[in-house]
């Protein structure tokens, strides 16, 4: 009896043990479960999604490869928004209509033959207007621009609007926010914008302060949970100023000590734009929409697109690209011009990871003859970008293109310009990012002299460059080649 007593106390505590052991082994398989269907899953709608077989097939090795961390990135950086709208189709109408300059008269100038079919283009997918008659003021350095950008915002007397991709409360953004705070207290109405990524590293002080002096202040497609998941891809890359709606500011620096005082790089070599006349209406616009998506304040009207006077010949037309809506406008307009380049294009862009669309147009031009020159920095300050930019190059010295690396600092313009005829200015750098990720936008100037004007600054930046001797760099070493072919795998991601 004592002997049975025991074995059913010990058969008991066996049955206890196991049931301890197999449920936390239960509840692991199931979540283990669950992890491969979620992954499974996730495969299946890129697949269903129909994304560039370039792109879908990087997430898909880091899906499988990379368990439960390529989930968190999938989430944050994956998810295709193509289909999403930020801005209904009547608040955009609205907004653009009160820009829309209509159809040039036929006494003041016209679109080049060559690039009609890219301004229908633009126009009927954007509702781009084409805009006749403004002054473009060019800058090469920071110094020459802020002093300009100080001079202007001074001047102000019904509104300013500042949007900047990163805009830091350094040396040089205190003395910004000085200004607009001082604007906004005698009367003029300030309205900024800024991305939540771009501009991570500024202090609440920084914006409480403006806010605090009467400006309104928001950040572009606010990083918070539970919206980090798919917000910290899709970012606004733009950089936009329009004062009174008479005078604006477009191209690449941002608010940043390094526009002006460098950094371990050296110095920062970027172009920039001040706009008087018509121009200014397709940057207007584009801050309007940018306004209303962060604070969902409609604003319109007469006031902000004042008439303008005719100060040259030159037609403009600015588009606003990215990651929403079902065509990628900008990367198509990028194919279209190089594809009818005839005689040259000149290009510069810190980040140079092009789609398969536009690489094969580059090498299809520079293999017709073409002149194609592609500037890029010696020294990237994206070390990723930049190894994945070396296995692109490749194709190009191949194909005849020339390649200059810059060498006095870091090239971080962008300006795209071709045949005497048409350029290209604005936020977007040559790279997937920009053509699918990012919220740009882009000027298009059908003009021989300011074409002229801006391939004399490419030429004058060569000095600064060394060009690539084709023969040496296809040599590269074996162990180089092979670290920059892993990374153009994933030149979609970075």
């Amino acid at each position: 009896m004592y002997i049975s007593t025991k074995l059913l106390y010990l058969h008991s505590h066996q049955i206890k043990m196991l049931a301890f052991i197999s449920i936390p082994t239960l509840v692991g398989s199931l979540i283990l479960l669950a992890y491969f269907i979620t992954i499974g899953g996730l495969i299946l709608v890129i697949i269903l999604e129909n994304r560039n077989p370039l792109k879908a097939i990087p997430w898909i090795i880091v899906l499988m490869l990379l368990p439960g961390i390529s989930l968190v990135f999938y989430f944050l950086f994956g998810q295709d928004n193509r289909k999403q709208r930020v801005v209904s189709r009547h608040t955009y109408k609205r907004i653009m209509k009160s820009s829309l300059g209509g159809e040039l008269s036929h006494d003041a100038g016209r679109v080049p033959d060559a690039y009609r079919p890219l301004s229908r283009l633009l126009a009927h997918n954007r509702l781009s207007g084409l805009s006749y008659g403004s002054r473009i003021s060019v800058y090469t350095n920071g110094a020459d621009k802020f002093a300009a950008l100080f001079e202007e915002l001074m001047k102000a007397t019904h509104h300013i609007h500042f949007q900047y991709y990163i805009f830091l409360d350094d040396e040089i953004g205190r003395q910004v926010k000085d200004i607009l705070v001082s604007k906004s207290r005698s009367g003029v109405k300030v309205r900024v914008l800024y991305d939540a990524v771009g501009s991570w590293n500024a202090k609440r002080s920084f914006h409480r302060e403006m806010r605090q002096a009467g400006i309104e202040v928001y950040s572009f497609l606010r990083v918070a949970f539970p919206n980090l998941t798919n917000k910290m891809n899709y970012r606004n890359h733009r950089k936009v100023v329009v004062i009174d709606g008479t005078v604006g500011f477009i191209g690449g620096m941002n608010v940043a000590d390094r526009y002006i005082k460098g950094n371990s790089l050296g110095n920062w070599r970027d172009t920039h734009f001040k706009i008087k006349g018509q121009g200014v209406r397709g940057l207007q616009s584009a801050f309007l929409l940018d306004w209303y998506v962060a604070s969902k304040n409609l604003l319109g009207g007469s006031i902000y697109y004042p008439r303008a006077k005719a100060y040259s010949d030159n037609v403009m037309q600015t588009l606003t690209s990215g990651p929403i809506g079902q065509w990628r406008l900008l990367l198509q307009a990028m194919i279209f011009l190089v594809t009818n380049a005839k005689s040259y294009i000149y290009i510069q862009t810190p980040y140079f990871l092009p789609t398969e669309g536009l690489n094969q147009a580059l090498q299809m031009a520079a293999l017709g003859g073409v002149d194609v020159r592609l500037m890029l920095p010696r020294r990237s300050d994206t070390r990723s970008a930049s190894i994945a930019s070396h296995s692109y190059i490749d194709d190009m010295v191949k194909a005849g293109a020339k390649i200059y690396l810059y060498d006095n600092g870091f090239l971080h313009s962008k300006l795209v310009v071709s045949d005497d005829m048409l350029t290209c200015i604005g936020s977007a750098n040559i790279d997937f990012r920009s053509f699918e990720h990012n919220f740009e936008i882009t000027s298009f100037v059908y003009h021989k002299d300011f074409a002229v004007q801006m391939k004399k600054i490419f030429i004058r930046d060569q000095s600064d460059c060394e060009k690539l001797n084709a023969a040496v760099w296809l040599k590269r070493p074996l162990k180089t080649r092979m670290a920059e072919s892993f990374m153009r795998l994933f030149s979609p991601l970075l």
